[in-house]
């Protein structure tokens, strides 16, 4: 009776909640609806632990607020394009389509084996074309509402991926995947209009107050609004001004260069047939585009021979270089360097003997011997009619006296630049264009939708293999009927994630993404629960297409998420066996003298760093042993007890051990426990000893709420564990302790369902109910049991504590006074004192007042 067959118990709950479909649902008006929602997964083949811990928090969420009432909508789905997939298959000479839904069948098998609350019947896959022949649609509507483009533009090549990276993919000059340097070329790209909701992301974040505020910041940092000046300078002895932008009109008096980007429309004119200005290009082009690869770069440039007239300065004329730090998708792509006050332009200067002009001097800073850039405020100096002010006064005077000059004016200007959605691969979501010589770019009709992906495809040469398919690309033109081609580009996979948490709103709808009563009942997401790494690629790209697809009338929510949680990273130590190979803890075995050797062959193994878990590594764990071994709700529970989640979770086998005994020690003891019968009448009253007991299972049962309401999953198990503490300790001496030990018991039934669901299910089935505990609610509190009968206070002398006390709470002023003055630091503290007054704060202070 006491032996938990862990595997046989949670197969056994797992297929009733299936048959009974009892996380299915539907739209309920006369119900408050909760959506939670985990970030989607890759189909990498096998879940690791990270999947584990991120879907284990959202399931908690799930269960909770089911307990709670709340018309609980917990999807799942696969976000199953993109390049890892078609590398994958290339070295597997396999199909992507083939490997990605094989994967996905044996995640899916992992993920139902953790017992998770999920509505299956809305799983979708983003490779399916019923998936993204609705974002085709969008991409069209987007395209007519004037939010879609394409304009040849310089962008990261991955030499490797054979593809374009955004900005966001480009880490440390290289690409997020390939891990090698990137490229600048010039491609015609389609573009989303990102920019034209600057302001609106900027401005809606800041009402995102169940937000992480780190991820609010990464987001606006991100935006980027800054004020500044455009500004028209002359170039001396050329037929056109140049127009610059700076966020430092303050600083113009020292300037001591101008500088455009390599891809500036006036590069190759101002440049003319210089000699090395060819080699000068190629070595830009060597650097990503991203801002991050372009400050790492040595800052270089190339002397177009120009001057450009200083506009304050008639007799200072500035040497005007063609930089490759320069942004031109920035500003105007040009600026006036000032070397004192911006890092990038002090190294350039240095590199290329400029002079540097401090302008802006900081209160009790010397800057006349300067060895790096100051960004700080302060009084201008060496800036004629500017001296003397304080910096900010000088913006607003540079800008004023522009403006009534005619060469420029105030501006707002956002880091934010529109999002380019192509990429030159296989295995991604055709965009839904037709190349005409006659008639142009244009969209391919509606009626033709999905534009699906060839099946027959090889990788024979490097490049997109849609590029060189014989037939699928070419078409016949929708206006003139002449021979066409289509758009061989697919969308960046980032396109699906924007908008796959509208597609589970009504999975099955054929003729458009989702409907918009099914939209405007369940969005926003109440609840979404990811790593922070997707702070902002994914997050701000969702917001983005989620007021995108308002303004095109698809919904009327704009904000995707009202609450987000960004989990830790799970890590472990690192294992490698003699030839340098990633070895799995389950692999290796802990010998007596603390070595370790690897189990197949006992051979050694060196123990390394803590280290993160990472799929392109490939030291990840597979938790599947672990499942297999411990159970579902083994790993369950030591992902939720080990660390609060929002921190790194060092993965142990101990630890697990530690919750497979905690499963086996609670239902051992339910098992064993002398109760009465289930819904056996309250008695008319309790001893002192088990009325305590019943404090401390409501005041639980108000705790544990409150930890998983604020994302406390570690707390809430230490809760748990000192209530199952309390409830094995207590010794039931007559009927009204047997209720009150079965009214702990089944508060801490349910007060576990959400966390080790299986077990809670088995527990509440032993003591006696018929019902599914997944449909049961939350354990209500009495209110009454929460105020505490006593309370302890301080007492002082002359304002310095000198002892503590306990009493019966609103305890009478006289007993109050007498306990604290019996004390002994109290009595040492007034010996030989004049007591001159006592003040009694009821329930909270004394304060004795001696001289």
């Amino acid at each position: 009776m006491t032996r938990y067959n862990i595997k046989e118990t949670e197969e056994k709950w797992r297929k009733l909640w299936s048959d009974k479909h009892c996380f299915d649902v539907t739209e309920d008006p006369a119900r408050e609806k909760y959506y939670v929602l985990a970030m989607l997964p890759y189909p990498s083949g096998r879940i690791h632990v990270g999947h584990v811990r991120n879907y284990t928090l959202s399931d908690v969420v799930a269960r909770y607020r089911k307990a709670q009432g709340y018309n609980v909508l917990n999807p799942m789905g696969w976000d199953a394009l993109g390049l890892p997939a078609e590398n994958a298959a290339m070295e597997r000479n396999t199909h992507p389509a083939a490997w990605t839904n094989q994967n996905i069948a044996q995640m899916k098998d992992q993920l139902v084996s953790m017992g998770l609350a999920i509505d299956w019947s809305r799983e979708v896959s983003t490779c399916d074309p019923d998936y993204y022949r609705h974002e085709q649609k969008m991409f069209l509507d987007f395209y007519k509402k004037g939010l879609a483009y394409r304009k040849e533009s310089v962008v990261n090549w991955d030499p490797v991926e054979n593809t374009v990276l955004a900005n966001e993919q480009v880490v440390d000059g290289k690409g997020w995947r390939s891990g090698v340097p990137v490229e600048r070329r010039k491609l015609n790209q389609w573009f989303l209009k990102i920019t034209d909701y600057a302001e609106e992301l900027l401005e809606e974040v800041e009402k995102l107050e169940r937000w992480p505020e780190k991820v609010r910041t990464m987001q606006k940092n991100w935006i980027g609004k800054s004020q500044g000046l455009k500004l028209d300078l002359e170039i001396i002895d050329f037929d056109q001004p140049l127009e610059i932008f700076t966020t430092r009109p303050d600083t113009i008096f020292g300037a001591a260069f101008a500088a455009i980007a390599p891809d500036h429309p006036l590069a190759e004119k101002l440049a003319g047939d210089k000699s090395g200005f060819a080699d000068f290009i190629k070595e830009c082009q060597a650097t990503g585009t991203s801002e991050e690869a372009i400050a790492q770069a040595e800052k270089l440039g190339f002397d177009t021979g120009y001057k450009i007239q200083h506009p304050f300065l008639k007799d200072v004329q500035l040497p005007l270089y063609i930089a490759n730090f320069i942004l031109m998708d920035y500003g105007t792509g040009a600026i006036y360097g000032v070397p004192a006050h911006d890092q990038r332009d002090f190294d350039f200067a240095k590199k290329y003997n400029l002079p540097i002009t401090p302008v802006v001097i900081p209160a009790d800073q010397d800057l006349t011997n300067i060895t790096e850039a100051s960004t700080e405020p302060g009084l201008m100096e060496n800036s004629d009619f500017l001296n003397g002010m304080d910096n900010k006064s000088a913006m607003a005077e540079i800008i004023k006296r522009i403006e009534a000059s005619n060469n420029g004016e105030g501006v707002t200007q956002y880091r934010l630049r529109d999002w380019g959605v192509s990429r030159q691969r296989y295995w991604g979501c055709p965009v839904p264009f037709i190349h005409c010589e006659e008639c142009g770019t244009l969209p391919v009709p509606e009626t033709d939708l999905p534009v699906t992906l060839p099946q027959d495809i090889n990788y024979d040469e490097p490049g997109n293999p849609l590029d060189r398919h014989p037939s699928w690309k070419n078409v016949a033109c929708p206006t003139c009927g002449k021979d066409a081609q289509r758009e061989t580009d697919t969308f960046d996979t980032f396109f699906e994630s924007s908008w796959y948490f509208l597609r589970y709103l009504d999975p099955k709808n054929e003729t458009t993404g989702f409907d918009k009563e099914k939209a405007n009942y369940w969005m926003a997401v109440d609840q979404y629960i990811g790593g922070v790494e997707h702070a902002v690629l994914h997050l701000l790209y969702a917001r983005f297409f989620t007021k995108a697809l308002r303004d095109c009338g698809y919904l009327d929510c704009g904000e995707p998420f009202t609450g987000l949680f960004t989990q830790g990273m799970v890590t472990h130590e690192t294992y490698q066996d003699s030839k340098g190979g990633w070895l799995y803890p389950t692999e290796i075995t802990k010998e007596k003298d603390g070595s370790f050797t690897k189990t197949d062959d006992s051979s050694a193994v060196t123990v390394g760093a803590i280290v993160k878990m990472s799929k392109s590594k490939r030291n990840t764990i597979d938790p599947q042993d672990i499942l297999d071994t411990y159970g579902a709700d083994s790993a369950r529970l030591f992902i939720l007890s080990d660390s609060p989640p929002e921190r790194d979770l060092e993965w142990s086998e101990a630890g697990i051990e530690g919750a497979w005994r905690y499963i086996n020690k609670i239902h051992r003891m339910v098992c064993e426990a002398d109760l009465p019968a289930a819904n056996t009448d309250k008695p008319g009253s309790f001893s002192d000893k088990t009325t305590s007991l019943r404090r401390i299972t409501h005041k639980t049962i108000t705790e544990v709420a409150g930890d998983i309401e604020a994302f406390h999953m570690n707390k809430s198990v230490a809760r748990i564990r000192e209530l199952s503490n309390a409830l094995g300790s207590f010794k039931p001496q007559d009927e009204a302790d047997k209720w009150a030990l079965r009214e702990g018991f089944e508060a801490l039934v349910k007060l576990i369902n959400p966390m080790i669901p299986h077990l809670a299910e088995e527990l509440w089935q032993i003591l006696g109910h018929d019902t599914i505990l997944a449909e049961e609610s939350w354990p209500v509190f009495d209110e009454a049991l929460l105020q505490a009968d006593s309370v302890t206070i301080g007492v002082q002398v002359n304002g310095k504590v000198r002892a503590s006390i306990t009493l019966p709470k609103d305890a009478d002023k006289k007993i109050t006074e007498e306990t604290a003055l019996a004390e002994d630091g109290v009595k040492k503290a007034i010996e030989g004192k004049e007591i001159r007054k006592v003040i009694v704060v009821p329930n909270r202070i004394v304060n004795v007042v001696v001289g």
